[in-house]
């Protein structure tokens, strides 16, 4: 979640103007508002969330604590591999987040044998991904999606048109389950090689090596 800042600041003699800060995350426009508040010349201050949200004060100190028992901070690398010859798909996915103040790392893969082509085992792969977020119980949170497919990201940004009917149906199961759990997508191209763990792992299921491990990252 990001959050702007809305005031009124207010000068020695009176003079007063309205101002709207940047985004921010909610830590740091905490911290702001607190140095406002000392200063005791910004009045009416309310803070407002990417979903028009508005919060006062006490509610998003509330938020963020409770949020730090929870899953957050969330990133999310996805790749899907297609054996022509067996017609074997493997998805992959790595997931960093934070919680009660630690780093952990999440790797698993998984064989499917229902996808016709490399492009739905790119879709699948995601579509897998967001379930282990579920079952983390990561929700309302923004969370950013990487992944080597020039296609998938383009297509889930709006920036590509998506023709073929069966993509599109991952393509709505996938937006689907992002709207059921409150999670806001940020999706991020990179080159394969800086996708190397999920591509490794959608490898090792087509291989038929199972991974599945939660490690805190030290």
């Amino acid at each position: 979640m990001k959050i702007k800042i809305k005031m009124t600041y207010k000068t020695p003699k009176g003079t007063e103007a309205s101002f709207v800060s940047d985004e921010m995350t909610p830590e740091k426009a905490l911290l702001l508002a607190e140095d406002l508040e000392k200063i005791g010349r910004a009045k009416h201050m309310t803070f407002y969330d990417n979903h028009d949200t508005t919060w006062m004060f006490k509610e998003l100190k509330k938020y963020v604590e409770s949020v730090d028992i929870e899953p957050h901070n969330v990133v999310v690398f996805f790749d899907g591999g297609f054996d022509v010859e067996t017609k074997r798909s493997g998805l992959g996915c790595v997931i960093y987040y934070e919680q009660d103040g630690k780093q952990y790392r999440i790797r698993k893969n998984a064989l499917v044998e229902e996808l016709n082509t490399n492009g739905e085992a790119e879709y699948a792969a995601l579509h897998f991904a967001i379930g282990e977020l579920e079952l983390l119980g990561v929700h309302h949170l923004p969370v950013t999606f990487t992944g080597d497919s020039q296609g998938v990201i383009n297509q889930l940004k709006d920036e590509w048109p998506c023709y073929e009917e069966e993509l599109l149906r991952w393509i709505d199961r996938i937006e689907k389950k992002l709207e059921q759990l409150g999670i806001t997508p940020e999706y991020q191209l990179v080159p394969r090689k800086k996708n190397g763990e999920a591509d490794h792992l959608a490898t090792q299921a087509i291989n038929g090596t199972e991974i599945m491990s939660n490690t805190e990252l030290v």
